[in-house]
């Protein structure tokens, strides 16, 4: 089930399920016909999606006892049901908006003192930079989701918090899918969630056009679901490429397990929130038309570089603020400063890394 495949018959506005007024629609970035992506859930999938959250959770905290939670989030399935997972596992628990400004984030953690703080990367960076001393919160456990969170970044932040990094736990999910996988540290892996199987697909397999991985031990994450209803999750392709893919025996049953995700080979990455390539593209090219654009993703920062002779400082400007609008929820995230603001660059043309960019749709990772 490709992105073509979805953009054509279920990102559709002929998609019968828009005229349903008993699901759940949650709207995320752009495909390349300008529509906005709308993934729908039914009750069934709602009431599976937190079950299986609260099984994450529990799995995550152990026996051990916490008295206190903190969502600070973006928008979206993980935060709208953050707060009433906490509650069902015995917490004290709330939400802080994305729309406040840093300063009050960090009021209500040193207010609060939340023993488990629920974030994503990106804004726990911006938590630990804007903190004097961010171990004075008094955060045990810290649960992450969101964009990709490398093993180094990880140990850095935990040293800031005060912790041991078993005590930083990631988690891995997606809009379309749910819950997908939690790094055990038990296991030093990732376990796939229940209710799904995964396969590992070389990039070739799902389309010509892409290049194969360099690396041998990494695969293109495929999933199947067991559970959910309002979403074709049958061989679903993530875009998602993970390394050494593989069953494990966890507690007497073999659990599909991997040892964390690389990157994307698909058109769209996380920033806060999610955002498409297309959605990147076409701001540029509405401001510089026949422009050369290249998407990076240097740990927490998205940089896109733009070859053009009038791509003058005042257009790149321009660029960055639509850019920044484009997705409102990113917009707001900058605005409040618990997200970094997208870095728009002018580029020396490198033939080779144009024509990979534009025919893939890449996103370079560093």
């Amino acid at each position: 089930m490709t992105s073509s495949v979805l953009e054509e018959h279920y990102y559709a506005d002929t998609n019968p399920l828009s005229g349903r007024a008993d699901l759940h629609a949650y709207r995320t970035s752009g495909t390349s016909s300008g529509h906005r992506k709308t993934i729908y859930y039914s009750p069934s999938d709602e009431e599976h999606y937190i079950r299986i959250k609260l099984n994450m959770f529990r799995a995550i905290l152990g026996a051990t006892r916490f008295r206190s939670a903190l969502a600070d989030m973006g928008t979206g399935h993980a935060e709208a049901t953050a707060v009433d997972v906490f509650r069902s596992l015995g917490m004290e628990a709330e939400s802080i908006s994305f729309r406040l400004p840093i300063e009050r984030h960090l009021e209500r953690l040193a207010a609060l003192q939340p023993e488990v703080l629920y974030t994503m990367p990106s804004i726990l960076d911006r938590i630990l930079h804007a903190s004097g001393d961010p171990s004075a919160y008094g955060i045990r456990h810290v649960i992450l989701v969101g964009e990709i969170a490398s093993p180094v970044w990880i140990r850095q932040a935990a040293r800031r918090l005060g912790l041991g990094e078993e005590h930083i736990t990631d988690t891995y999910g997606s809009i379309e899918i749910g819950n997908i996988a939690y790094f055990s540290h038990e296991h030093g892996r990732y376990l796939v969630t229940e209710g799904l199987w995964a396969e590992g697909v070389r990039p070739e397999e799902i389309d010509n056009g892409l290049e194969p991985l360099a690396d041998d031990d990494e695969r293109v994450l495929v999933l199947t679901s067991a559970v959910r209803e309002a979403f074709p999750a049958l061989r679903y392709v993530t875009y998602d490429v993970v390394r050494d893919l593989r069953p494990i025996w966890v507690d007497g049953v073999l659990r599909q397990s991997f040892t964390g995700v690389v990157k994307r080979i698909g058109p769209d990455l996380k920033h806060g929130e999610k955002i498409s390539i297309y959605d990147i593209e076409s701001v540029v090219l509405r401001h510089l038309e026949g422009a050369g654009v290249r998407v990076k993703v240097a740990g927490n920062a998205l940089i896109v570089y733009v070859h053009s002779p009038r791509a003058t400082a005042a257009a790149l400007e321009r660029v960055r603020d639509d850019l920044e609008r484009r997705i409102p929820e990113i917009g707001m995230m900058i605005q409040a400063r618990i997200l970094g603001g997208i870095q728009v660059i002018s580029d020396v043309f490198e033939d080779s890394l144009y024509i990979s960019a534009v025919k893939n749709k890449k996103i370079f990772y560093e």
